[in-house]
């Protein structure tokens, strides 16, 4: 099995940089203002112009109206769009609109919500399982919470898939292990304060998937 990785959240030539060179499949930009991982334009411009072609630039968004979608896509030079609380319906129309591959992120805390994932199906291209986050939290994601990975244990993924929530360079491979994932994304798991990535970080889970 090659396991694939996205580096979510990167915000700095730096830390992007590092996980170009560590061999991340995917790289994760976030428009969505309360997050201290949000970009501004002019910064997804520099960023995106750095990526190389075998990289696949995501969006990560939070129920996006079109007008900042449009504006993403065009400074990010946006390949996928990650989806967080939005609804099949929107999903939809997002996705035909842009022409875009779309990412349905499915919030996950017990086993009656892993049910969300086939009301994606014709809808979205692949399935984000990520982790609850607390009631009340500001953030749907990107908080190195993590769910019971056993849950996704013989579960019928209606569509390709990816795993998110709480992974790091430690218990990657556990979880990895657990869950037959092939594709994983990580965010605060390799950052050193908020919004900051340690590059140090990005490299040794990039050198821990390449591994198994």
């Amino acid at each position: 099995m090659t396991l694939n990785a996205k580096i979510c959240g990167l915000s700095t030539p730096e830390t992007l940089d590092t996980a170009i060179r560590g061999g991340a499949s995917h790289v994760g930009f976030v428009f969505f203002a309360p997050s201290p991982r949000n970009l501004s334009r002019e910064r997804a411009q520099q960023l995106a112009a750095r990526v190389p072609n075998h990289v696949t630039r995501v969006g990560v968004f939070v129920d996006p109206d079109d007008a900042l979608l449009d504006s993403a896509i065009s400074a990010g030079s946006l390949q996928a769009l990650q989806l967080h609380t939005t609804s099949p319906e929107r999903a939809a129309a997002i996705r035909a609109k842009t022409k875009l591959p779309v990412w349905a992120a499915v919030a996950v805390k017990q086993n009656v919500d892993l049910a969300a994932a086939a009301r994606y199906q014709g809808i979205a291209d692949r399935i984000l399982y990520d982790a609850k986050t607390p009631a009340g939290a500001t953030l749907p994601g990107g908080m190195g919470v993590r769910f019971d990975w056993t849950l996704l244990q013989g579960f019928r993924h209606p569509l390709p898939w990816a795993l998110s929530g709480g992974l790091d360079p430690v218990n990657m491979a556990e979880a990895v292990r657990i869950t037959g994932a092939e594709l994983v994304d990580v965010s605060s798991g390799v950052g050193s304060s908020a919004g900051i990535k340690d590059p140090g970080k990005i490299a040794a889970f990039l050198k821990a998937a390449s591994a198994l």
